[in-house]
């Protein structure tokens, strides 16, 4: 199944969240469940990455609305061209098609996406 990723910098609302994530990568894996891969990693919008422990991990079917979508060239289709191969590989080693687990809810977010440091910024 060739799965449509959206490009890294591309801006999100999650499903039952006030705060934006901005895409940063692709099929990252739950430390603490390493059977776990994500389709895509992300960090607060527009804070960026503050420190490690406030990565996003987040799949495609707890996205709610598209902000923005990020740059694209011929670089970034050849990469998820690649991607796309790498990860059905990955799940018919496993006995797991991507068909299987692309729409399956997971946990939003490694952090709270709806309290974060820089509230007050800007007021």
């Amino acid at each position: 199944m060739e799965k449509e990723f959206l490009p890294v910098g591309s801006v999100v609302l999650l499903k039952g969240g006030t705060k934006r994530v901005m895409v940063t990568g692709f099929c990252s894996v739950d430390n603490d469940d390493t059977t776990k891969i994500y389709d895509y990693t992300g960090c607060l919008y527009p804070e960026g990455i503050i420190n490690s422990n406030e990565i996003c991990l987040f799949n495609d079917s707890q996205i709610e609305q598209v902000f923005f979508k990020g740059f694209e060239d011929q670089e970034e289709i050849d990469f998820k061209k690649n991607l796309n191969k790498t990860v059905n590989e990955y799940y018919e080693k496993n006995t797991i098609k991507v068909d299987d687990i692309v729409d399956k809810p997971q946990p939003t977010a490694t952090f709270d996406i709806n309290n974060n440091i820089f509230d007050n910024i800007g007021d």
